[in-house]
C-alpha cells in the first residue's frame, strides 16, 4: 500500500499562523521535501521538528520528483512544502501532484496561508471572480503579450511581482490598461511592515518615483469596468451561456455569468436562452 503526500501551506511571513495541524503533520511523516532546505530548516528548528529533508524544486523536479514518488509507493509518508504559502500554486509542485494522480498516489492538503486569496481579501476590490497570473515573464515581449490577453478581462487580477522589478511592471500595466485602473498593492503580508495601497495605475507610479519599492509584492488589478454597451452579439452571449452549462452550471449561473462576460443583462440572456429552448 502506498503513502500518502501532504501539501503543508508554510507561514508567508507571520510564524504564528502555523497551524497546529500543520505542525503535527510534519512531525509525522517519514521525510519533508522542500523547495528549500535551508530556509525550511529554520522553520522546522523554530518548532522542534526533526525530519530528513530533501530538496524538490523547479530545477531538479523531474529527478526528485521520481525518487519521491518512488518512496511514496513503497509505502513512505512525505509532506511538500514551499518557501512559503501553499505549495502547487505557482510551484513545481503541480508535477508531483500530477505525478501522484498518475501513480493513484493519495494527496491530502492542510491549508494554511496564501498571498493571493490575502491579498484579494485586503484590496477592496472586487473578490467575486478572480484570476490569478503568478508572476509575469521577464522577457518583455512575452511579458507584454500575457498583459495583452487580459486588456479585456472583467475578473480582478492577482500578479506577484518583485520590488526591483515593480516600476517597470506599472508602466506596463498602465500602457495595458489605462493609468486610471484601480489596483491595491500589498506588501509584507504579514510581516512587520505590512502595507496595503489602494489608488491607481497612475497613483502608483507617481508614489515610487519618490520612494523605492521595498519587500515582495502582490498587485491586485481592477477588472475592465461595465461600459453600457454589450462587446458581443445577442447570439454569442447565449453560446457563451451554453458553454457554462456544459460545464454544468444551472441557467441562472450561466445567464449570470455570460452576463457578466457579454454586457446584455442576465434577465434578458435567461429569458433568451429560453425562447431559444422552446423555438
Amino acid at each position: 500500500m502506498s503513502g500518502t503526500l501532504y501539501l503543508v501551506a508554510t507561514p508567508i511571513g507571520n510564524l504564528g499562523d502555523f497551524s497546529p495541524r500543520a505542525v503535527e503533520t510534519l512531525r509525522s511523516v517519514d521525510f519533508i521535501a522542500a523547495e528549500d532546505t535551508r530556509v525550511t530548516i529554520k522553520l522546522l528548528n523554530h518548532f522542534g521538528i526533526k525530519k530528513p529533508l530533501i530538496s524538490y524544486f523547479e530545477h531538479n523536479r523531474a529527478q526528485s520528483g521520481e525518487k519521491i514518488i518512488a518512496r511514496l509507493l513503497s509505502g513512505e509518508n512525505v509532506a511538500l512544502v514551499s518557501d512559503a504559502g501553499m505549495p502547487a500554486i505557482s510551484d513545481p509542485g503541480e508535477d508531483m501532484v500530477r505525478l501522484c494522480a498518475e501513480n493513484e498516489v493519495p494527496v491530502c492538503v492542510v491549508p494554511g496561508a496564501c498571498a493571493v486569496v490575502s491579498a484579494l481579501a485586503l484590496s477592496a476590490l472586487s473578490t467575486q471572480r478572480f484570476t490569478f497570473e503568478g508572476f509575469l515573464n521577464t522577457a518583455r515581449k512575452q511579458r507584454m503579450e500575457h498583459l495583452d490577453s487580459l486588456k479585456n478581462e472583467r475578473r480582478t487580477m492577482v500578479i506577484y511581482e518583485a520590488p526591483h522589478k515593480l516600476c517597470g511592471t506599472l508602466e506596463d500595466l498602465k500602457s495595458t490598461f489605462g493609468g486610471e485602473r484601480r489596483l491595491s498593492l500589498c506588501r509584507e503580508l504579514t510581516k512587520l511592515h505590512e502595507e496595503t495601497i489602494r489608488t491607481t495605475i497612475d497613483g502608483a507610479i507617481e508614489l515610487y518615483k519618490t520612494i523605492p519599492p521595498k519587500g515582495e509584492y502582490v498587485l491586485v488589478i481592477e477588472g475592465k469596468r461595465d461600459s453600457g454597451e454589450p462587446e458581443m452579439t445577442l447570439e454569442q452571449a447565449l453560446e457563451r451561456l451554453e458553454q457554462y452549462r456544459s460545464e454544468g452550471k444551472s441557467l441562472k449561473q450561466a445567464a449570470k455569468l455570460a452576463a457578466e462576460d457579454s454586457g446584455f443583462g442576465k434577465n434578458e440572456l435567461y429569458n433568451a436562452a429560453i425562447e431559444k429552448q422552446l423555438s
